[in-house]
């Protein structure tokens, strides 16, 4: 806003120039006009004595020559000073209208980049009313005579003042963008700093990560060499404590054992021990002979000590199982044996474990029931011997006893059921 005004008033003080020189033209032009008044009136009073030396009509016509000639001169010089008029007012248009295109960029420059300023029609129409105002009309020669020096001599104190202004203005503004550049090549600077800075970190960390990479790969495929020779170096050794192909004698030295040689020739101590039929415990003599078994041997005595092992692990199973659950039947016997009461049914009850076909029969089976600490009794039928396990007094007892029995793997039945006696 401010440098619109200096603008407005910069083009204000260019309009009053120039309306002053045109009014020091016409004030020029009318000096030219009065000049031949005192020759005129020179002329018209004549003295007597200049009367007497020369006849009138010979003076009125060289007056009249002269005055022609003088207002010759004078139409000439006011035609020249017209046309250099015309020529300055010419030139100050073309410095006015540059003036004031350049004022409007510059606010229009201003606008843009600041605070909202002035509407451009509202600067133009100030500036043509300033311009306005400061036309003025030219005065009477004898008017303006005494006040153009001093307006002259105001309007060049001004024109300085405001050339100083605008030298001032000038110099501000070169200095504000002097300082913008400086700031903007200092920020250009710094950010190419940090650009390559951040190169150098990046390549830095490229490096470094190239590196470690490097060596990571180097440490892997060292501990992959390792581990491939350690490989190898086993399999070299399990090589040659393998078991040999084929059976083959061997000669007991001082400090050998069993389980010595079973590491030897890589294989179980139960192995060699049952491939020479001793315990696996056995010491051996100086001297003595044993059988190394070759692999197909060593294999097949593993697969059948594992299997073994498999059969034993297996029985101990059912024999803990088969203690469970008679423990448990034995148990619920005990419990139903001390609820029997006074009021359960008379007569005494027994299982019926088998119904042999003869005597012989159902004497084995008596053996059999005996032998796994049964009470067991036996009764012939039209249709065979029968066999029970009893007596029991209550029917609760006797079906706690039939599952005791079913459950037993001494006897080895299923088939057993609760029979009134």
């Amino acid at each position: 806003m401010n440098f619109s005004r200096q603008a407005l008033l910069g083009i204000g003080m260019i309009l009053g120039g120039s309306v002053m020189l045109y009014a020091m033209v016409q004030q020029i032009g009318d000096s030219s006009n009065e000049q031949p008044a005192p020759t005129s009136a020179m002329v018209d009073t004549p003295s007597t004595e200049q009367a007497a030396a020369q006849p009138l009509t010979t003076d009125i016509e060289t007056e009249k020559r002269i005055l022609a000639q003088k207002q010759k001169e004078r139409a000439a010089r006011v035609a020249e000073q017209e046309k250099r008029a015309q020529q300055f007012l010419t030139e100050q248009e073309a410095a006015e209208a540059e003036a004031l295109a350049k004022a409007r960029a510059e606010s229009q420059q201003y606008v843009a980049n600041s605070a909202p300023a002035v509407d451009e029609t509202e600067n133009i129409e100030a500036a043509k009313d300033i311009a306005k105002d400061l036309t003025v009309q030219p005065r009477t020669d004898s008017e303006s005579a005494a006040a153009d020096k001093k307006s002259s001599d105001a309007e060049q104190q001004k024109a300085a003042q405001a050339q100083q202004e605008a030298k001032r203005q000038a110099t501000i503004k070169a200095e504000a963008a002097a300082k913008t550049l400086a700031d903007s090549k200092k920020a250009a600077e710094a950010n190419e700093q940090a650009k390559v800075k951040k190169q150098a970190e990046a390549k830095k960390q490229a490096e470094a990560k190239k590196q470690a990479d490097a060596q990571k790969k180097a440490e892997s495929e060292a501990r992959a060499k390792a581990l491939a020779e350690q490989k190898k170096k086993e399999a070299t050794e399990a090589a040659k404590k393998e078991p040999p192909k084929s059976p083959s004698d061997y000669e007991v030295k001082r400090g050998d054992g069993l389980i010595k040689l079973a590491r030897q020739y890589n294989m179980p101590v139960e192995v060699l021990a049952q491939a020479n039929d001793i315990s696996p415990s056995a010491s051996l003599q100086l001297g003595q002979n044993i059988t190394i078994p070759s692999r197909a041997q060593v294999q097949r005595l593993e697969r059948e000590a594992a299997a073994a092992e498999a059969k034993r692990q297996k029985e101990a199973a059912l024999a803990k199982k088969t203690a469970e659950a008679k423990r448990e039947a034995q148990q619920k016997l005990s419990e139903a044996r001390k609820e029997v009461k006074e009021t359960d049914a008379k007569g005494s009850f027994g299982v019926q474990v088998a119904l042999a076909n003869d005597q012989n029969r159902a004497d084995d089976l008596v053996k059999k029931f005996q032998a796994a600490g049964y009470q067991v009794k036996t009764s012939r039928t039209s249709r065979g011997v029968r066999v029970v396990v009893g007596p029991e007094r209550g029917k609760i007892a006797a079906l706690a006893l039939k599952d005791k029995i079913n459950s037993d793997p001494k006897v080895n039945t299923t088939g057993a059921w609760v029979l009134y006696w």
